[in-house]
C-alpha cells in the first residue's frame, strides 16, 4: 500500500462532497499527476484530503482508493469542463481513480503545522512553488499527520 495527498479547493469538490458517496477523481489534466493516476496510484492505496486555495489551507481527512487508474472520460464530454478536444476514448490521455472517505478530521492539520513540524517540512505540500494535485506521502509523514489529529 502506498500513501497520497489528493488536492481540492473547497469550492469545486470539498470533503463534505466525499462524505455523501465514493466518487471518481477526474479533471487532472497535468502529466505527472497523470502518470501517478495511471501507473502508481492502486486500489487500496491510502490518502489525505487537502483543501488548498482557501482561507485556511490543509488535511481534512483520509481516504481510500477503491479502483485504480482508468481513462478520464469527462475529457472526451464536449459538455464537461474537464473536456480535452485532442483525446478520445481510442486514445485516452486523461486518468482517474474512484475513492471513497474513509475518516473527516475533526481538526484541519494547516499548512502551517506541515511546515512547521520536522518529520512534515519535506512533504512535497510543504515545498515551495509545488502546484502538483496530487503527490506522494511516506509512511512516516502518514503516521505522523494521523498523530496530530
Amino acid at each position: 500500500m502506498r500513501y497520497w495527498l489528493f488536492k481540492s479547493e473547497p469550492g469545486t469538490f470539498s470533503i463534505d462532497d466525499l462524505v455523501k458517496k465514493p466518487t471518481h477523481w477526474d479533471g487532472v489534466r497535468n502529466y505527472q499527476v497523470r502518470n501517478f493516476l495511471r501507473d502508481d496510484i492502486k486500489k487500496g492505496d491510502r490518502g489525505f484530503f487537502y483543501h488548498s486555495s482557501c482561507k485556511v489551507p490543509g488535511i481534512m481527512g483520509t481516504f481510500e482508493v477503491i479502483k485504480s487508474g482508468y481513462p478520464d472520460f469527462t475529457a472526451w464530454d464536449s459538455t464537461s469542463d474537464h473536456y480535452d478536444p485532442t483525446c478520445s476514448v481510442d486514445d485516452p490521455r486523461w486518468y482517474m481513480v474512484d475513492v471513497r472517505l474513509i475518516q473527516k478530521f475533526n481538526r484541519v492539520v494547516t499548512l502551517d503545522e506541515i511546515k512547521g513540524n520536522p518529520v512534515l517540512d519535506k512533504m512535497w505540500v510543504a515545498r515551495r512553488g509545488n502546484r502538483l494535485s496530487i503527490t506522494p506521502v511516506t509512511e512516516k509523514e502518514w503516521k505522523t499527520v494521523l498523530k496530530l489529529v
